[in-house]
């Protein structure tokens, strides 16, 4: 995969957990239900999308990473040990930082 076409996939997946994080902003800033019962099935749906939003965070902070390192020509070298990353590790996971061995 060539320079251009592993950006454009990093901007894409950057704009899409933008997306999702944003999404999941606004729906805690929706009024809630004034129903006790409703109250509470709602605390637990807050916390789970709480946890989907951490998420997203995370994902989103290493693609953010991958583009800065496809712009200082440091992309596909593991960030421990400074071998290449293979092909198909990035090919499953753009933005991964480590080579396969040392994920582990």
């Amino acid at each position: 995969m060539n320079k251009n076409a592993i950006l454009i996939e990093l901007k894409e997946k950057q704009i899409e957990l933008s997306k999702r994080i944003n999404a999941i902003g606004s729906d805690f800033k929706k009024g809630r239900s004034q129903d006790f019962a409703e109250q509470a099935t709602e605390s637990e749906n807050d916390q789970v999308l709480d946890g989907i939003r951490h998420e997203a965070n995370l994902e989103l902070q290493q693609v953010n990473a991958a583009i800065t390192r496809l712009e200082n020509d440091s992309y596909g070298i593991c960030s421990r040990c400074d071998n290449p990353i293979s092909s198909e590790r990035l090919n499953a996971l753009p933005y991964v930082q480590t080579c396969i061995n040392c994920a582990q």
